[in-house]
């Protein structure tokens, strides 16, 4: 090959490879960055849809409690007068505007039915006649229709609702009823040749049914943003790309003498430094040729320097991801190319005193596997960045941790290559993208801890509300399907209000906590105590029958009763007293609702028979069609 035409080679090479690993990256991250903000934007909408459907049932709740404390209805209910009941119930309908009203007794026989028969989405509330369970009061203040149209409207999600055995009752997009769409968990369906992103999630409908709820979010938008943002990207890279053989077309056809300074410019543009440039003395051919070269080289610079400011906002990207492998897998991948390695991994510590393990890598290792390691023990030892180079091959590594302050090192990323060391720009820019990882992991530390937060009650360190209920619902699933027992204590501290007004809301944080810790330490790990109310606690109990849990009750009893709290004013003691209630599923009811009532029933008993005491739940025998 001429030395002219490999000159116009060089020319296309110093651009070429550069402009590749850009385009590379922007192709990958163009996808991820997209995908991601669709996707994250959906599961928004999507909870704003459920957050829709969850307002509107405890609006229905407040009604369903209003209805069943209006004095004709609960007369009407207590003498078992239907015909009472219909009429009383039809005018509370009407005067309160909700849209269907039932009542349910023996399982799933409507009593009564008034109002809007389409509406399908109530809130059930139990109606006591006495000190016997009359039934079921179910409510609705909204349709599917309504509910349907409310969340397209909110946010642009199309929305399908229907019973549990196939029956459409609100649908926003034509053909979405036939597309088979899994339950309870995030999928993609296509509809029409169009795909969607869907959550379906089921709910109680009236007498007993199963309704399914299902939103779609299209993917097209996404799609096309990708295309666009890649065309664009790749219509850069070839201009410039075709720039750049211009230049060195150009340049070639004026080669004729001072090969020597050409080439030894060359060599130092070859090796990053652009700061060289060729003498343009005169204003023959190759004083035009040098000018132009000149050029190119500050141009080369400049883009460069742009390049590195690109990598620069990758980098900030990344500490807002919470998804740590997949993170250490795009930190490796864009270190390798940012700085020209061969290959790099990320290696990370499962706990502070385990080894490291491999979590990403990228590149062919063979042959740098030494200096690698040597860099990562560098790097574990001090717990700063560092660089080795071991027979020829270089490798620079940069520590991990998941918290700021912690000593030892949680992870190291490294990168290495034969040959040319690492230069101080490929040093600063690698130590830049790793460091934005180490912060990222950081995030995710921060992340589990406010979900932590998210379902532990502040006060009492117990689970709170939502979290009980979410484990009530799973271990009552279990405890079906294993035909295991499941035991529920409910406990409600004695005049609590009046300790809270003769000793001051502290004394009564200070007595929570302390009730609490009893609950807790009488727990076994398995067991899920929570506190559910202002003094009221609970604690759900997996494979334990109804001695098991009355007996688990009356040691928490015990211990609460043997508490002594000094008064904060330092004036004397104070000691307190619970009553607690205890059920089973099976044996005192057969659903979660059935469990709670049950539990709840047994606790006032313990109240009315003299509190500081236990009582277990009466048997109740299987609901028909339960």
């Amino acid at each position: 090959m001429s030395f002219r035409n490999r000159l116009r080679l060089f020319f296309l090479m110093i651009v070429l490879v550069p402009m590749l690993a850009v385009g590379v990256a922007f192709w990958v991250l163009i996808d991820g960055a997209e995908s991601g903000k669709a996707d994250a934007g959906a599961k928004a909408k999507t909870d704003v849809a459920i957050g829709i459907y969850n307002e509107a049932t405890r609006q229905a709740m407040r009604d369903a409690r209003a209805i069943a404390t209006d004095v004709p209805f609960a007369t009407a209910l207590r003498r078992n007068d239907i015909e009472a009941l219909q009429t009383r119930v039809a005018d509370l309908q009407e005067r309160r505007g909700v849209q269907r009203v039932v009542i349910v007794r023996n399982g799933n026989r409507a009593l009564v039915d008034v109002g809007n028969a389409s509406a399908n989405l109530p809130a059930s509330l139990a109606l006591v006649a006495g000190k016997k369970r009359f039934g079921e009061l179910e409510v609705s203040d909204i349709t599917p229709g309504e509910y349907a149209a409310r969340v397209k409207r909110e946010t642009g999600l199309e929305v399908l609702v229907m019973r549990e055995r196939g029956d459409v009752l609100a649908n926003t997009l034509a053909g979405a009823e036939k597309a088979a769409i899994p339950e309870r968990r995030q999928s993609f369906v296509t509809i029409a040749g169009k795909r969607y992103r869907t959550y379906a999630f089921a709910r109680d409908g009236f007498l007993g049914e199963q309704v399914k709820i299902a939103v779609l979010a299209p993917r097209a938008t996404a799609a096309s943003n990708i295309r666009r943002d890649r065309l664009i990207a790749g219509a850069l890279v070839v201009g410039f790309l075709a720039l750049a053989a211009f230049f060195a077309i150009v340049l070639s056809r004026t080669l004729q003498e001072q090969m020597a300074s050409f080439l030894e410019a060359a060599r130092s543009m070859r090796k990053g430094d652009f700061s060289a440039r060729v003498p343009t003395v005169g204003n023959d051919e190759f004083a035009q040729l040098g000018r132009e070269f000149n050029e190119m080289s500050v141009q080369l610079k400049e883009r460069t320097h742009r390049l590195q400011e690109a990598m620069t906002r990758i980098g900030q990207t990344f500490q807002s991801n919470l998804d740590q492998e997949a993170l250490l897998g795009i930190i490796v991948s864009t270190s390798v190319d940012a700085v020209g390695a061969q290959a790099g991994r990320a290696s990370v510590r499962p706990t502070v005193v385990e080894p490291l393990e491999q979590i990403a890598v990228q590149g062919d290792a063979r042959g740098l596997t030494e200096a690698i390691r040597a860099a990562e023990a560098r790097v574990d030892e001090i717990g700063e960045p560092a660089g080795v180079r071991v027979d020829g091959v270089s490798a620079m590594a940069h520590p991990l941790r998941r918290d700021e302050h912690q000593a030892r090192v949680s992870g190291v990323v490294t990168v290495a290559r034969r040959g040319e060391p690492f230069s101080e720009d490929d040093r600063n820019l690698f130590n830049y993208l790793a460091g934005s990882a180490s912060t990222s992991i950081e995030n995710v530390g921060l992340h589990k801890t406010v979900e932590r937060q998210a379902v532990t009650d502040e006060l009492t360190g117990l689970f709170n509300r939502r979290r009980f209920q979410e484990a009530m619902a799973t271990e009552v699933e279990r405890a079906r399907r294993f035909q295991q027992p499941l035991g529920l204590v409910l406990l409600d501290i004695d005049d609590f209000k009046r300790v809270n007004d003769t000793y001051g809301h502290q004394q009564g944080d200070l007595v929570l906590r302390e009730v609490a810790r009893v609950l807790r330490e009488s727990s076994r790990e398995i067991d899920e105590p929570a506190r559910y109310g202002g003094e009221e606690l609970a604690v759900v109990l997996p494979g334990t029958d109804l001695e098991g849990a009355f007996n688990l009750a009356e040691r928490v009893r015990a211990g609460i009763e043997a508490l002594d709290f000094p008064l904060l004013d330092g004036m004397g003691s104070l000691h307190v007293t619970a009553s607690l209630g205890a059920a089973t599923l099976p044996g005192s009811a057969d659903d979660m609702r059935g469990l709670f009532a049950a539990a709840d029933e047994a606790l006032y008993r313990a109240k009315r028979g003299g509190k500081n005491r236990t009582e277990r739940a009466d048997a109740s025998p299987r609901l028909q069609g339960g």
